[in-house]
């Protein structure tokens, strides 16, 4: 196991009703806030009003930017900084899916930042300090609402990039799993694969030596298979719903990654889908992953596909290659049972961008772990994807 530091610093407050400690909360770090959401989701669901009656018999005062679209813009940003510098913001608060809580990070680490805040995605040592934030989240995902990453869209650009610091952790986050009971299908579908794709980058990492981490991995992604379907199925049942909420934190908290070596080479293929194609993040994530495993599967590596056969899906041979490929083919089952596509032409993608995106992915990054990957690599997953 390597050695690590660890941090994880948000207050969690989980569970039916906890929005009852809102107010006191936010007064631990000032009365001005900027509430950071998407659609009218959260105020079909009644959110929105509970949050503003709160606010309103409490004597906060709130801002509101509203329109936050998913694969979030850095547009959006440099709107909520505007309103931030405008009337004195103290805390920043995400209320939504993953593109609301990355954009109100994103606009608490621009807030005292003097150039653009894409400056801050492309060379995140430029980061300064951070305001506070906080999260309310109404999807099961990114894990935002606890760890310390924001990534954020340039659609001038076409590119999707990460900042981060250890300031960028939510001060507190509310997760009431009954939020998420109005999510469509399809939002519940993609959301799992992201969760289940957070724990594969932990899961399949050159350190061997980390077992308490893999098997937390483990555990985790019997959670995604046991309630992913369930959760679409049932979608206002309160354990599916829960058990997935908190499994999508601790996939991303860094409770997976301390000691180890984690390289998230499906993440940086993905990115370049979504920032050139504008697809749901949830999806490219369920469509590569299977292509990125049967690319990658070798002698070297055939022990991670083994330990996910046998540990997670209950595989058992003689043969372990049989084992492994049974892994790759069991995972794909598992996207395919939440109706995920499994290809990039089924979602408007033709190989027409393929060396680019391979270029850009390894230009921005070095992928180089458990499945090193080239430009050539990339470009052949991408293929075998189409």
């Amino acid at each position: 196991m390597l050695n690590f530091d660890y941090s994880i610093p948000t207050k969690i407050f989980f569970g039916k009703g906890k929005i009852d400690v809102l107010s006191d909360q936010v007064k631990k770090y000032g009365d001005r806030v900027l509430i950071v959401y998407g659609g009218g989701s959260i105020k079909k669901m009644g959110l929105y009003d509970s949050i503003i009656n709160i606010f309103n018999d409490n004597d906060i005062t709130y801002f509101e930017l509203g329109g936050v679209e998913p694969n979030p813009r850095i547009t959006k940003v440099r709107e909520g900084i505007k309103l931030c510098i405008e009337n004195n913001i103290e805390l920043v608060l995400g209320v939504g899916g993953g593109s609301s809580m990355d954009t109100a990070k994103a606009i608490a680490v621009g807030r005292y930042y003097d150039g653009d805040p894409w400056d801050l995605l492309v060379d995140r040592s430029k980061v300064g300090k951070v305001m506070p934030i906080a999260c309310i989240p109404t999807m099961a995902a990114t894990g935002s609402e606890m760890n310390a990453v924001s990534v954020i869209s340039n659609i001038e650009t076409n590119e999707k990039f990460a900042v981060s610091s250890v300031d960028m952790f939510p001060k507190f986050s509310i997760m009431d799993p009954t939020y998420t009971f109005s999510l469509p299908k399809n939002q519940t579908a993609s959301g799992i694969a992201d969760i289940f794709s957070h724990i594969f980058e932990n899961y399949f990492s050159s350190t061997r030596e980390a077992f308490i981490q893999d098997r937390m991995a483990e555990a985790l992604m019997k959670v995604c298979l046991k309630y992913g379907r369930v959760a679409m199925d049932q979608p206002d049942n309160y354990e599916a719903r829960a058990n997935i909420m908190w499994a999508s934190s601790l996939a991303i908290n860094g409770l997976l990654r301390f000691g180890k070596e984690a390289v998230w080479g499906v993440h940086t293929l993905e990115h370049e889908l979504s920032a050139k194609y504008d697809i749901t993040h949830g999806v490219g994530l369920a469509i590569i992953t299977p292509y990125w495993m049967e690319y990658g599967l070798n002698d070297s590596t055939l022990y991670k596909f083994v330990e996910l056969g046998k540990n997670v899906f209950g595989l058992e041979s003689d043969d372990e290659y049989e084992i492994a490929r049974g892994a790759i083919k069991e995972t794909r089952k598992f996207f395919d049972s939440l109706e995920l596509p499994s290809t990039l032409s089924e979602v408007g993608i033709n190989d027409k961008q393929f060396e680019k995106m391979a270029d850009d992915a390894v230009a921005r990054k070095d992928i180089v772990g458990l499945m090193s990957l080239n430009a050539n690599d990339i470009c052949n997953i991408f293929k075998m994807a189409l």
